[in-house]
């Protein structure tokens, strides 16, 4: 029996503070700054890097894109002949009196009006493929991204904000690609050819009906900015309504929300936000209205003025009716694209806010990733070893995103926690079990969670067989570990899915096995549908016995070579305790545990206990020696553990 210190030193040894947060990578940003911060990416929400993302995403799709804009074109060349047809009709065809032309004009303009149909199929086709590809796109590699982001980033980001993230802010980028660039891009081209037509036509009213060109121009940059600005704060609230919904709607918090009677503040503190949205949005309608009756009356004003010249140099003799009933049209598909295309930078700058969202979280740090050579664990033994091991949580800003967070605006610290784990050293052999007690907050579990990678050590390392952890591949580690919690999580899903989850390929006897040797085969045979029974959201409609039971069962199905039990009997009643001390005896033959230690008789089985306080080891050895010590494990043991009394385990 070996006692350690009570004292060390404040950090790690001399020779620096550990690894760097990201030794394999380093933090990047689509803008040069921490993602989440509102005004840095506002400020350069179109800059190059930005696009060049945008495009590495649209890249897969650039041969429908140049049929889809070259289906705009077609429509837009196409566009501009029915006035000249008209024209032809009122100044040569009627006055001559030529029914072959006439018959001629039609059918031109019947013909005309079936390819605009066609073209307008073929624009929505190709819009379609681009759009809901660009969607799958987007989605599978947020959901990728975010379900290898480390423990850290789930702990402090909201649920329901990575939610609208995965949904409303990857159509909004959607439509940045597919509606906003056709909708520009088709005005251009339309306005391009139209006022080519225009000038041939007649330069002296097109130019008069440019005259109004910088009413259109100097109302969109105000217009523009503020729309963003709103936008902006309306996505930001709908993601806090998301995470509020996520967190509430579920059985743990909907139970919360009944037991503390808080039905009516909820509604309140809902209704708060939503209100906030609700009235963002009556201001946006607002103004995007009276911008564009403002336009409209410049527009009506530009009217005016053409068809009062146009009338006069008809009366001169210098212009055919025709013609000016063909420049009347052509006015008119003038200033609504002008119309169109002023606004065109308040669209884009509002669509691209949608990527700039997504590129956020694809942005996001993360701290744990294989590092390049990583290599795999093969045939592990299940030796585990803590050298010399110093911890601390990470700094906020290292592994999280602002506009994720509860708050969404304050910055993120950039300062890392207090040390949890001090200068730890420790050995489980292969197959032994080594038990870790001490009083609350002393760093058990965090110690435990250095094992999976779950969080990587600030100093020092934890080795498997002798492989430095973040040395190996992440699979398989992943795969050599298997865990059981206090509270184990189940899916809302049937049972047989929530076991196959450890091995995806297991027979229904291998099913069958498992459970039989978890001690929850006959429950599950009970049930109405056997293994085929849906358990409820995070399992609600199993006891907590027959969650942990499922949860052993699951550690049979993986055979994994060691095994972490992070108080996996605390809570439960002692038939339970009873049944799950049985599975466990089972499920730790041959493997190397690691137990956090809540009943006496799982600690006296220990081959090795370590007291673990003030996140350093200060006493370890076996239950009688620790005892005969004196020290806090003594201590412990009459305050705490007397108290219970070990299960009998056959």
């Amino acid at each position: 029996m070996t006692t350690g210190p009570g004292l060390g030193p404040s950090g790690p040894p001399s020779g620096g503070q550990g690894p760097a947060p990201y030794p394999w990578g380093v933090r990047m940003s689509p803008h040069g700054v921490i993602p989440g911060n509102p005004d840095a990416v506002a400020g350069a929400s179109l800059d190059r890097q930005v696009l060049r993302r945008v495009w590495s995403f649209a890249r897969p799709y650039q041969g429908k894109l140049l049929g889809f804009l070259l289906m705009i074109v077609t429509a837009s060349v196409a566009a501009v002949i029915p006035p000249l047809l008209f024209r032809s009709l009122i100044d040569t065809a009627i006055p001559d009196r030529d029914y072959g032309l006439v018959n001629l004009l039609a059918l031109g303009a019947v013909a005309l009006a079936f390819a605009d149909a066609g073209l307008s199929l073929a624009q929505r086709w190709f819009s379609a493929r681009i759009g809901e590809g660009l969607i799958f796109d987007l989605r599978t590699a947020l959901y990728d991204n975010v379900q290898r982001m480390p423990l850290a980033f789930f702990t402090r980001t909201q649920t329901g904000a990575l939610i609208s993230r995965l949904n409303n802010d990857v159509v909004g980028a959607q439509q940045a690609v597919t509606g906003t660039l056709g909708t520009v891009v088709s005005n251009a081209v339309g306005l391009a050819i139209t006022l080519a037509v225009m000038l041939r036509l007649e330069w002296r009213l097109t130019l008069l009906s440019l005259v109004v060109l910088p009413a259109f121009i100097v109302p969109a940059k105000r217009v523009g900015v503020r729309l963003q600005r709103m936008t902006r704060e309306q996505m930001q609230l709908n993601a806090s309504m998301n995470a509020t919904m996520t967190e509430r709607f579920n059985v743990a918090g909907a139970l919360l929300v009944k037991l503390f009677g808080r039905p009516e503040r909820e509604a309140e503190e809902f209704a708060g936000r939503a209100g906030r949205v609700r009235d963002i949005g009556v201001r946006t309608a607002m103004y995007g209205r009276t911008f564009f009756v403002a336009l409209g009356l410049v527009g009506a004003v530009g009217t005016a003025a053409v068809y009062w010249l146009g009338a006069r140099l008809v009366l001169d003799g210098t212009f055919t009716l025709g013609t000016i009933v063909a420049f009347a049209a052509y006015v008119q598909r003038i200033y609504l694209p002008l119309t169109a295309l002023t606004n065109a930078r308040v669209d884009v700058m509002t669509a691209f806010v949608s990527f700039e969202r997504v590129f956020e979280v694809l942005d996001a740090p993360r701290a744990i990733q294989e590092k390049p050579g990583a290599y795999d664990l093969v045939a592990p033994e299940g030796r585990v070893t803590f050298d010399d091991v110093w911890f601390r949580y990470p700094a906020a800003d290292t592994v999280s995103v602002m506009s994720l967070e509860a708050d969404g605006t304050a910055p993120l610290s950039t300062e890392p926690s207090d040390w949890i784990i001090k200068g730890v050293a420790l050995t489980v052999e292969p197959g032994r079990m080594l038990a870790l007690v001490g009083p609350s907050g002393a760093g058990k579990t965090t110690l435990s969670n250095l094992v999976p990678r779950l969080y990587d050590v600030t100093s020092g390392a934890v080795r498997v067989d002798g492989h430095d952890v973040r040395d190996l591949t992440l699979a398989s580690l992943a795969g050599a570990i298997g865990v059981v919690t206090q509270d184990a999580h189940l899916f809302h899903d049937t049972v047989a899915a929530n076991l196959r989850y450890a091995k995806p390929g297991a027979t229904d006897e291998e099913l069958v096995e498992a459970c039989r040797r978890a001690r929850i085969h006959e429950v599950l045979a009970q049930l109405p549908e056997g293994y085929d029974t849906v358990v409820g959201e995070r399992g609600y409609r199993l006891s907590g016995g027959e969650k942990q039971r499922l949860a052993i069962a699951r550690v049979f199905l993986k055979s994994p070579a060691i095994v972490i039990l992070d108080e996996a009997t605390a809570h439960l009643d002692s038939e339970s305790e009873l049944l799950i001390q049985r599975a466990l005896a089972d499920a730790l033959v041959g493997r190397t545990s690691i137990v956090i230690a809540h009943r006496l008789s799982t600690i006296q089985a220990a081959d090795e206990i370590a007291v673990v306080d003030d996140g350093r080891v200060v006493e370890q050895g076996r239950h009688d020696e620790l005892i005969a010590a004196g020290g806090l494990y003594a201590e412990l043991y009459r305050t705490q553990y007397a108290r219970s009394r070990p299960a009998a385990v056959s």
